[in-house]
C-alpha cells in the first residue's frame, strides 16, 4: 500500500480478513510510528505502545499508546504518554507491578546520539471515567549510566528483585554511535524501581533486544537481536536470572531488527520475527540514523575491539517460529505477512520503506495470539489469531 492509502486504513477498526484473523491498523496522528508493544491488563483490557513523529531520531519523537477494551472491535483513540520537546522518546514497555500500579519505561535520547540515551519511567493510570483513556504520571529518568536502552519489560526475580532487560550503547570518545560496541545487560532494582545497578552479560558484544522467556523451576533463556545480522543468539540463567551464559547463536536468522519470544500456555517458546539475515541480501545503509540531516563532524565509532554492524537487510517476512525444546531450536510455524521488507530508508512518507518489523506478541487467556508490528514505518498493524491458530503448526512440529 501507498503511504497516503496506508494513512485512510488508520482507524483503528478490526477487520476480518480470514477465518479465525482479524486486523487492525492503529489510529496515530503522526506519519511516523514504530516499535510496537502489547500488554495485557487485568480486565482483559490491551494497550499497545509505540513511537511516533516524523523521523525517527528526531525530538519530535514521543510515545503514544491506544487501548483496546475486552469486546470490543475498534482501538480507541491515539494517547500521547510523553512529551520531551529536546528529545527522542522510543522504544515504550509496560509493565504491571506486584503492588498493581503500571508503569512505562522509555528511551529518551538526543538526536541519534544512542550513547547518550537515558531510560525514564512513568506510572500510567487509567481514567475511571473513560477505560480507554490513560494518564501518565510525571516520571523520572533510572540511575544507570547513559547509553542504556530497554526494549522488553521488567519480569520479578523470586526475591521481588525488578529485572529489565537492558542493551547498552556504549560511549566511544570523540566518535558517532554506530552500534559496534552495543552489549546486554540487565538492571537490577531491589526497592520497587527506586534505585537501580546494571549487571553486564559477559561476552555479549552485538546482542540488543533481550528477551528473556521463563523455563520454569529458576530458569529463563533469552534471546538477542544481533548488531551482526547473521543470527538470534541465546543466553541462558539457571539462578533465576542472577547470572547469564556467554550468549550463543541459534538456529534463526536475524537482520539486525527486533523480535519477541515467549513462553505459551502449553510450555513451547514463540518467537516472532523477520527469520532473514545478511547472507541472503545484499542491500545495505551506512547507519540507523543517516537521513536526520544534523552536523556532526565526529567520524564513526570505531568497530575495533567490538563488531562491524549491518543496517539495511531487508525487514521481511513477519513469521511466528515455534520451540518444542525449551528454545534450543525452532520451525517457522506460520507466516504472518510478507513483502520486499525495505528499509534502506526510514522516511514514512514516500513509500520507500516497506519494512513489517519490530514485531510483538502476547499470548491471551483463551489461547488467542496478539500480534503488532511497524508496517512500512507508516502505521502500526494488530493482528488477532483465534484460538487453535497453531493447529497446522503444532502437526509440523510434533
Amino acid at each position: 500500500m501507498h503511504p497516503d492509502e496506508i494513512a485512510r486504513n488508520m482507524n483503528g477498526v478490526l477487520r476480518t480478513v480470514s477465518n479465525g484473523r482479524d486486523e487492525a491498523l492503529l489510529p496515530s496522528p503522526m506519519i511516523q510510528n514504530h516499535a510496537a508493544f502489547l500488554h495485557l491488563l487485568d480486565d482483559g483490557t490491551l494497550v499497545c505502545a509505540w513511537f511516533g513523529g516524523t523521523l525517527e531520531g528526531k525530538s519530535d519523537i514521543s510515545i503514544f499508546a491506544s487501548v483496546l477494551t475486552e469486546g470490543a472491535m475498534t482501538w480507541g483513540p491515539p494517547q500521547r504518554l510523553s512529551d520531551d520537546p529536546s528529545h527522542s522518546e522510543q522504544n515504550p514497555v509496560l509493565f504491571s507491578a506486584p503492588d498493581g500500579a503500571l508503569w512505562l519505561f522509555h528511551t529518551s535520547q538526543p538526536s541519534g546520539n544512542q550513547d547518550e540515551c537515558r531510560i525514564r519511567m512513568a506510572e500510567v493510570f487509567r481514567d475511571p471515567t473513560d477505560p480507554q483513556k490513560l494518564v501518565t504520571k510525571q516520571g523520572r529518568y533510572l540511575d544507570l549510566p547513559r547509553g542504556c536502552f530497554v526494549r522488553a519489560p521488567v519480569f520479578v526475580r523470586d526475591d521481588g528483585a525488578w529485572l529489565l532487560p537492558i542493551f547498552r550503547c556504549v560511549q566511544r570518545p570523540g566518535q558517532k554511535w554506530n552500534g559496534s560496541h552495543d552489549t546486554a545487560a540487565v538492571g537490577v532494582s531491589v526497592d520497587g524501581g527506586q534505585t537501580w545497578q546494571l549487571d553486564d552479560i559477559d561476552q555479549s558484544t552485538g546482542c540488543v533486544h533481550m528477551s528473556p522467556v521463563p523455563l520454569g523451576e529458576d530458569r529463563y533463556a533469552a534471546f538477542f537481536r544481533r548488531r551482526q545480522a547473521d543470527f538470534v543468539y541465546r543466553s541462558d540463567s539457571n539462578d533465576g536470572g542472577r547470572s547469564w551464559s556467554v550468549p550463543h547463536a541459534t538456529d534463526v536468522p536475524n537482520n539486525n531488527s527486533s523480535l519477541s519470544a515467549a513462553r505459551l500456555r502449553d510450555g513451547r517458546i514463540a518467537m516472532i520475527c523477520n527469520p532473514v539475515n545478511a547472507f541472503s541480501s545484499s542491500d545495505r545503509r551506512a547507519s540507523l540514523y543517516d537521513e536526520l540531516g544534523e552536523e556532526d563532524s565526529r567520524p564513526d565509532a570505531d568497530p575495533s575491539g567490538g563488531c562491524v554492524p549491518v543496517w539495511g537487510v531487508p525487514r521481511a517476512p513477519v513469521a511466528l517460529c515455534l520451540s518444542d525444546d525449551g528454545g534450543r531450536s525452532f520451525t517457522v510455524g506460520q507466516s504472518i505477512e510478507d513483502g520486499p521488507g525495505t528499509c534502506l530508508s526510514n522516511d514514512s512518507t514516500d513509500g520507500r520503506n516497506q519494512e513489517m518489523s519490530y514485531p510483538w506478541l502476547l499470548e491471551g487467556p483463551d489461547g488467542s495470539m496478539h500480534l503488532a508490528y511497524t508496517y512500512h514505518r507508516r502505521a502500526i498493524k494488530y493482528i488477532r489469531l483465534a484460538p487453535g491458530w497453531d493447529s497446522a503448526a503444532r502437526r509440523s512440529v510434533s
